[in-house]
């Protein structure tokens, strides 16, 4: 998805033009004629969100500089580039000062509007990925981290903010690689249980012997003390992952532990208190592993007291370009390579994919991209494998050379090298489509040169005859090739012993 880019400008003319220029240059513009328009606009929780703002300075009523202390003052991380005058660069840097990302001299061209805009999103990208590794290495991601606010996001994300009022047991649904230990975290750090600790366990990962002794713990004299994940979590989140591998034994043990808000640990006698949230995700329908017997319904009824689904990407794409901007912009930071982002051609191509691995996937498939680019902007070529399983979107790899029939014995022919004609342009140096006429000579060039001059054959290949052969021939004046195959023939005839 493009990014959206509101434009505050009084005049209507310099309006139209920078819309006009913005549309152009792939992104969604829209427009305010006030300082007012413009700051309710970024206020509105209903319409989609802004993620650049080209402001005038020179505005009746609230002008530049007010807007900027108003966005200022209640927290506005949005960039923002500034428009000017020739002679007031003075006022443009005193606006950078006051919190501007950069600005533009009035009548902006296109290639210095495109370069702004460019760098400000890059400039906004990595400044809210330092800030999410922040929070992330904190532990206490926020519900803003894990995508658009609107769309199918929107009700597990108004659903996550309710059960963060509460200690309420919270089972989160969703595909492998949807994000479900992201949405548990963040649940956590919006709650009243955030100075305690986030603690995960892949039931996945622990065989059915040592799950119970992982939960809640051991503690025979040999070998140290294990007090388990339950003891663990207390005053904070146990976080139960892919809770549907849980053995039956284990879960006997989970639904006793919830039911008396106690863990005994192997070896004990006397069971612990533990005051503790449970958190639970599946990437399998619980419901149907219940009709199958392989996992208990009243633990079922205890952990689904509050459910939440996660949308699959595909059924979010809106999400995919923000989320694969955000990761451009982190792995390039860690590769050590300046990269302004995706292109709006690349950004489309991950949109139309369906993302069977979900973000988990779609995050690998940027790494790769951002390790093995060679330019400063990810482009559909830096993702072969996606574009080939999408239409309209398959890269070129070049063709193995195709070698021309063997010449007739006693004939000395030279020997030519030839490639696959899928290669031959349609476009020309000024983006426009060839003439037909031009297209057409060229095929009839490629024949004469693959099939040896033999214009029967060259005949019968194009589907054509050779009266039409020879008019085009003359058409697209290639007399010589007509000439030199007489030419040709008349000394092969006179070599050959009669």
């Amino acid at each position: 998805m493009s990014a959206r880019i509101l434009i505050a400008e009084d005049d209507p003319i310099q309006r139209h033009l920078l819309a006009n220029l913005c549309n152009r240059l792939g992104y969604t513009a829209e427009t305010a004629d006030s300082g007012d328009a413009a700051l309710a606009r970024l206020q509105s929780a209903i319409e989609a969100k802004i993620d650049l703002l080209i402001l005038d300075l020179a505005m009746p009523g609230l002008g530049g500089f007010g807007l900027l202390a108003r966005l200022k003052a209640g927290g506005e991380l949005l960039p923002v580039i500034v428009e000017t005058t020739q002679g007031s660069v003075d006022s443009a840097l005193c606006a950078i000062r006051a919190g501007a990302t950069d600005f533009i001299v009035k009548p902006a061209g296109s290639e210095r509007l495109q370069v702004a805009i460019k760098n400000a999103l890059h400039v906004a990208r990595l400044a809210a990925d330092v800030r999410f590794l922040q929070r992330k290495a904190c532990g206490q991601p926020t519900l803003d981290d894990l995508g658009a606010k609107t769309g199918p996001m929107a009700r597990a994300r108004e659903l996550a903010a309710k059960a963060a009022r509460s200690d309420i047991p919270v089972l989160i649904e969703g595909e492998a690689g949807t994000g479900k230990q992201s949405l548990a975290r963040a649940i956590h750090a919006a709650s009243a249980r955030r100075a305690g600790a986030f603690v995960p366990v892949n039931c996945a990962a622990a065989g059915e012997e040592l799950a119970e002794t992982i939960l809640f713990g051991s503690d025979p004299p040999a070998s140290g003390k294990n007090t388990g994940k339950f003891a663990e979590a207390h005053g904070g989140t146990l976080f139960l992952e892919q809770v549907c591998a849980l053995p039956l034994h284990g879960q006997e043990r989970l639904l006793r532990a919830l039911a008396d808000g106690a863990g005994k640990p192997s070896g004990r006698r006397r069971p612990a208190r533990r005051d503790v949230r449970l958190i639970s995700s599946a990437q399998t329908n619980l419901i149907e592993l219940v009709k199958l017997g392989r996992f208990r319904e009243d633990l079922f009824y205890r952990l689904n007291i509050f459910p939440v689904a996660l949308p699959a990407l595909r059924a979010r794409r809106e999400d995919i370009g923000p989320l694969a901007s955000r990761f451009c912009a982190r792995f390039a930071a860690e590769e050590g390579k300046r990269l302004r982002g995706l292109c709006a051609e690349a950004i489309a191509l991950l949109c139309a994919y369906d993302w069977p691995g979900n973000i988990s996937q779609l995050e690998n498939a940027v790494y790769r991209a951002v390790a093995l680019a060679e330019g400063d902007e990810l482009t559909v070529a830096d993702f072969p494998q996606i574009a080939a399983r999408v239409d309209g979107f398959g890269v070129r790899v070049p063709q193995a050379p195709v070698l021309a029939p063997r010449p007739p014995v006693g004939k000395e022919f030279v020997r030519v090298e030839l490639r696959d004609p899928n290669v031959l342009p349609l476009f020309d140096s000024c983006g426009n489509m060839r003439p037909l006429e031009q297209l057409d000579a060229e095929a009839i060039k490629f024949a004469l040169t693959l099939y040896r001059g033999q214009m029967s054959c060259v005949a019968r290949k194009l589907g054509i005859g050779r009266s039409t052969l020879y008019r085009k021939m003359r058409q697209y004046r290639l007399e010589d090739q007509i000439e030199a195959k007489v030419a040709y023939e008349s000394k092969a005839a006179l070599a050959t012993p009669a």
